[in-house]
This record gives C-alpha cells, sequence and structure tokens, in this order.
C-alpha cells in the first residue's frame, strides 16, 4: 500500500525520535500526518515555540510588581513604572494562543488512546485553559488582580517542552523518597520547640554559623559539645555527601535504563519484510531517508561518505557505529598552510608554525605577569601620587610589541583563515590588538614616558586608571596557558562541556526558582519595611535604635526581598549559596510567622540538596570520564574529547543492551506499528 517514498518518511520520523530523544508514540501514519509530524518538529516551530515560551516567562519582570527600578532597596527605590493595562495581557494572549495551536497539533499526531494515557498533554490543557480563565479574570478587573494564578503556571510551559527535564523530574520523584531522614526524639531536649530545633539543625548541618547555635549551650557546660561537634560533623561529613551519592546514584541508573533503550529501539524499528531481521542496511534507502532529514552539512558529509565506503549493504555493526557519529560534535580541521617560494618566508613558516614558539610565548606571558607583580608590590605602600609609573610603561611596551610581532609571525606561517582556525590564536591576537590600541591611546593623551612621568589627568581616565587596564589584560592574557597544560585542559574542557550539555539541568533549575519566586511574593510582598531614613530621625529616636549583631537589619540585607519578581530571584540565589541563608529566614519568620520556615527551608532542600549535590556529581563524573581518557592522551587529543562527550554517551560504555527478544516483544507491543 505504501511505497519507498512513505518508507523514507517513516525513516525520518524515526531517525528524528533518536536523535532528540523524543519519546511521544506517532499514531496517525497517513503521509499527511508524517509531513505534519516533519513540520511540527522543524527548526523554524521548535525556535519560535522556545521564542514564545521566553516571553512569556519574561513577562514576569514586567507585570506588577514591575522590577523596572535602578535598586531593590526599600530605603531607596523610587516607585517603579508599571505597565498600561492590557500591553503584558495582549502579549500573553498570543503566546496562549500558540500554545493552544501547539497542543492542538501534538494531539492529533499522537492519536486519541496515547492522548488519554499522556499525563503532560493532560495537564497540558489544564494549564491553557486555567492561564486563559485567569487572563480574562485580570482584564474584568482592569489589571488590578494582585493575585495571578496563571504566573505559577507559566513554569509548566518550559516543563512540557523537553523531554530530557521530564525524564529529570522522573529520576528525582524516584530519588526523593531514599532522602527522607527519620527524626530523632532525642535531639528536642537541647532545644526549645520543634520549629526552633530543626531550623537549628539545618543551620549546623549547613555549617551555616555553626557557633552561632553551639555556644549557648557550650558556656554552660562544655560536655554539650560532644552532641554539637558529632551532629555536624556526621551530618555535614557523611549525611550530606551521603545525600549526593544517592541522588546521583538514581539519576545515573535513570539515564543507564533509558539509554539502552534509547540507542537500540529506533534503529531496530524497522525490520526486514517477512519479521526476520537482516545482519546488514542497504546504502540507498539510508541515504534517501537522511536526504529528508533536516541535519548540518558535515553530519550529511558522514552520511554520503558511506555510498563511497560500502557497496549496496552496510554491516549492522557499521551502520550503528554511523548513527553514534550523529551525537557527536564536528571536529574541525585546520586549513593548509600557505605556500612561499621566497626560501627565506619559508624557514620562517617552519620555525613560527613549530609548538615550541607557542611554549616560548608562555614563558614570555608569565615573565610579563612576574614583573607588574613584582611592581605592584613594591609600590603597594606608596600613595598615587608618589608612584612612578615608568617603569612599569617601559616593561609593558616591550611586551606588547613582542605579543604583536609574535601575532603577526603566525599570521605569516599559519595565513590568515590557518590563524583564526586556533581558538589560542583568537584570544591571543584580540587581546593583542586591543592593548595595542590601549598603548597608542596612552602615547597619545600622556606623550612618551621617562623617568618620573607622573602627568595631570586628561581626558576620561587618568594615566593610573589606563595602566591599570593595561596590566589587568595582560593578566587576562596570561590564560593563554590554560590549552597548554594537560591538567588544565582537561578541566577547562570539562567547564565547557557542562554549558554544552546541562541545559536540561539548567532548565528544571529555571522552573524551580520561577516558582518560588511567585510564591514569594504571594507570601512576602511587603512584609519587611524599610526604615525611616536618617534624615527624618530625631536625636531622641536615634539613641532607642538598637538592632541585633547578625541580623537582618545589621547586616544591611534590605535589598534582599520580595518585593518584585527581581529582587526574589536574588534572594532565592542568596539562600541557595550563602552561608548564612538562616539570617533571611530568622527575618522573615520575625517579621510574618513561623510558617514562613517551611518556605525557606523547602527552597533550601530543593535548591541546595537536590541541585547543588547532583550538579557536583555530574561535574565529578564529567571529569572523571574525560581523565580516563585523557590519561594516554596529549594536550591536543584532550580537546578531542569535548567533541564526544554528551550525558549519554559518557554512560554508553556502561549500559547492559536489550536483548534481541526484549527488542522484538516492545515492537510487537508498539500500538502503531503492526509488524507481520
Amino acid at each position: 500500500m505504501f511505497g519507498a517514498h512513505y518508507s523514507s518518511r517513516l525513516g525520518c520520523c524515526v531517525y528524528r525520535g533518536r536523535h532528540t530523544g523524543e519519546t511521544y508514540e506517532l499514531s496517525p501514519v497517513d503521509a499527511n500526518s508524517l509531513r505534519l509530524y516533519r513540520w511540527y518538529y522543524s527548526r523554524i516551530w521548535q525556535w519560535g515555540l522556545g521564542l514564545t515560551i521566553a516571553v512569556v516567562l519574561t513577562l514576569a519582570f514586567i507585570e506588577r510588581p514591575s522590577s523596572f527600578s535602578y535598586t531593590s532597596d526599600p530605603r531607596f527605590r523610587p516607585p517603579p513604572w508599571e505597565p498600561p493595562c492590557g500591553l503584558t495581557e495582549g502579549i500573553e494572549i498570543v503566546c496562549l494562543v500558540i500554545f493552544a495551536i501547539d497542543l492542538a497539533t501534538k494531539s492529533y499526531l499522537i492519536g486519541w488512546e496515547e492522548f488519554r494515557q499522556c499525563k503532560w498533554l493532560i495537564v497540558y490543557i489544564l494549564a491553557v485553559s486555567a492561564s486563559v480563565i485567569d487572563w480574562a479574570l485580570t482584564l474584568s478587573m482592569y489589571c488590578d488582580q494582585n493575585l495571578r494564578v496563571r504566573r505559577l503556571i507559566r513554569p509548566f510551559f518550559l516543563l512540557q517542552n523537553s523531554s530530557l527535564m521530564k525524564k529529570t523530574l522522573k529520576c528525582i520523584k524516584r530519588t526523593l523518597p531514599e532522602i527522607n531522614p527519620k527524626q530523632n526524639g532525642e535531639w528536642e531536649a537541647y532545644f526549645r520547640d520543634l520549629p526552633t530545633s530543626l531550623s537549628s539543625l539545618l543551620v549546623l548541618l549547613t555549617t551555616a554559623n555553626n557557633p552561632d547555635v553551639m555556644i549557648p549551650a557550650y558556656s554552660l557546660n562544655r560536655g554539650y559539645s560532644i552532641f554539637f561537634i558529632l551532629f555536624s560533623g556526621f551530618g555535614t561529613y557523611f549525611l550530606m555527601n551521603l545525600l549526593t551519592a544517592i541522588v546521583y546514584n538514581q539519576f545515573r541508573g535513570y539515564l543507564l535504563v533509558r539509554g539502552d533503550w534509547a540507542s537500540e529501539l529506533p534503529l531496530r524499528s524497522c525490520p526486514a519484510r517477512g519479521g526476520v531481521r537482516t545482519e546488514r542496511v542497504r546504502v540507498d534507502a539510508s541515504l534517501q531517508v537522511m536526504a529528508r532529514v533536516q541535519m548540518k552539512s558535515y553530519y550529511r558529509q558522514a552520511i554520503i561518505k558511506v555510498r563511497k565506503d560500502y557497496d549496496g549493504f552496510i554491516q549492522w555493526e557499521a551502520f550503528r557505529r554511523l548513527f553514534d557519529e550523529l551525537d557527536k560534535d564536528r571536529i574541525k580541521e585546520h586549513p593548509p598552510k600557505p605556500e612561499y617560494n621566497s626560501s627565506l618566508l619559508q624557514r620562517l613558516q617552519l620555525i613560527f608554525s613549530h609548538y615550541y614558539v607557542t611554549v616560548v610565548g608562555n614563558a614570555m606571558a608569565l615573565t610579563n605577569v612576574m614583573c607588574i607583580c613584582t611592581i605592584l608590590v613594591l609600590d603597594s605602600e606608596k600613595s598615587i601620587a608618589e608612584r612612578d609609573d615608568y617603569y612599569m610603561e617601559v616593561i609593558n611596551c616591550f611586551f606588547i610589541l613582542y605579543y604583536l610581532m609574535e601575532m603577526s609571525l603566525k599570521i605569516l606561517a599559519f595565513g590568515w583563515r590557518g590563524y583564526l582556525s586556533y581558538r589560542n590564536n583568537i584570544f591571543d591576537g584580540l587581546l593583542t590588538v586591543c592593548l595595542l590600541v590601549l598603548q597608542i591611546t596612552i602615547f597619545a593623551t600622556y606623550r612618551l614616558p621617562f623617568p618620573k612621568w607622573n602627568p595631570a589627568s586628561r581626558g576620561l581616565m587618568s594615566l593610573w586608571e589606563m595602566v591599570r587596564l593595561v596590566n589587568m589584560l595582560i593578566v587576562v592574557r596570561f590564560l593563554r596557558i590554560i590549552p597548554d597544560i594537560k591538567l588544565m585542559a582537561l578541566i577547562a574542557s570539562t567547564l565547557v562541556d557542562l554549558v554544552k550539555n546541562l541545559r536540561a539541568f539548567a532548565g528544571i533549575l529555571v522552573v524551580v526558582f520561577y516558582v518560588f519566586a511567585v510564591l514569594g511574593i504571594w507570601l512576602f510582598q511587603g512584609a519587611i519595611t524599610a526604615p525611616r531614613p536618617m534624615s527624618v530621625m530625631s536625636n531622641s529616636s536615634m539613641e532607642n535604635i538598637t538592632v541585633e549583631c547578625g541580623s537582618y537589619e545589621q547586616l544591611g540585607y534590605w535589598p534582599n526581598n520580595f518585593d518584585d519578581f527581581a529582587s526574589s530571584l536574588v534572594l532565592l540565589y542568596n539562600v541557595m549559596v550563602v552561608n548564612n541563608w538562616q539570617v533571611f529566614m530568622d527575618a522573615y519568620t520575625r517579621y510574618t510567622t513561623e510558617w514562613s520556615k517551611v518556605y525557606f527551608v523547602s527552597w533550601w532542600l530543593t535548591s541546595s540538596v537536590m541541585w547543588v549535590n547532583l550538579f557536583v556529581a555530574l561535574i565529578l563524573e564529567n571529569f572523571i570520564y574525560k581523565w580516563d581518557r585523557s590519561v594516554m592522551c596529549s594536550v591536543a587529543d584532550v580537546e578531542r574529547t569535548g567533541y564526544e562527550t554528551t550525558v549519554q554517551l559518557m554512560f554508553r560504555e556502561q549500559i547492559q543492551e536489550p536483548t534481541e527478544e526484549e527488542l522484538v516483544t516492545q515492537l510487537h507491543q508498539h500500538p502503531h506499528l503492526h509488524l507481520s
């Protein structure tokens, strides 16, 4: 009934699911549905949908309470700009219409049977419907509605659009029951009530101002310190590390479970005629499928190369390795060096294209930094007027001329394209040009240096400020040494991989931040009022003002509040990373109720215990993965490992692949693949 044209379209959809990890079932498998499927997952629609999600999330910064003020400190904050009624609502309804189209398309593609079983799409309908209802209520009240429920719903649109985020949430759901600690009733004897005891133990557990909790009891009897030492030592160095291991082990196991089926099932989902799987694949059929797939040009070249290497058929293992290559980034080849007829130029090209030129350049950069540090130490006890910038300028001029000569000779050796094909050269060249322009500006403004050179300030910057800027750029340029040291290159490539591969985790963190920020505005907006300005207070009232040392007021944490969305995000970040996060909890407990501790403890558990630990564990896994492969590698090969590291590929070697019987069983249970 269906020909090769239809089969190639079906193959494109199978490849798309393999390459992106989507798990939705495609119910109607006619030609029009396959065409709609490819359009829905096209780059234009997916980018448009992502832009819509970004716009609807950004509205929280503009809506009331607006974040459009230069400071969040209630003592100095002017009345913020408020958008007119209907501005943000008009943008939002356009976004909701796009979400409705997205929902209708996705529901049609998976069919009614799959739709009823997909909880995400059911919640998607409820989210869009609730947002439209709340939007209508806002307009009916002339935008005077303080409690906007749809702001709490918006992060869901980001979650439902990412398959990996959904899997991450499922992993967290499986992990939470294993990290629920049992309470010990004996601890209550040392604290006055349950809320205070729990918050005190959390302070101890995070080593946040440990003495603040320990000293009152320790001052009565030194024996009480045994309890606090045991608790903080056990909790911090054993329990918290164990939590990290449990959280990561669950997520790691989830990736292993998902990885085997994700890598095998789509590749084997097209059996041969008669139900018997062959050990080879037709090359022309593969090329016909790949011709319809949207992919980068170098991926397509790797596919086309198969036609030359294999005649008619490609073996199964080679076909699988070919698909694995599509998970890797491109390794750019450096262009060929220019050819010169002059023997002098050829000799210069041979010398300055050698690796030892880079080593000498690194040594010169180190010498420059050491000279700067020496002069700064000698001038540390002098005032700005007493300092003589002559020697600093002479040294900097010498090294800048060397950097310029090095850059010019490398361009001569490699050519423009070859020079720019190295990231180190781009970094060096950009900073060298900046240093040269800045040095010429110094000469044009303050003329050539001489002993006791300390001219009066001219223009926008003084001589001392311009020299300091030159020193900063020289120190930054010294970072070029990182890729040339194996261990440092390994660390740098790990950081690059984290940015590239942890977008799903960052997306979940954005959702959590967004939800807690909206909840914080609802619960605590305006709870902490600013004190009166000092000029308004009389001398008698000033004498009666006392604040506790280490409190919210004494530390001047006034800008950290829930009065608008932007300041809420900053406060939540401070609670997540700073050592004395209990100061914020104590302040809002005093200004509101004891129940505010539930909010702050929930945020701490979500951010610090779950996400920070998971992030640290993934950093370690990524680093260990690269370290194991770099033991026998050169520095250049270490950089290449960054092109093949994804979260899924890190666990590929440890995956126990499903058996043939399990795969066949799964394929026969598929509701829309009728295999005979």
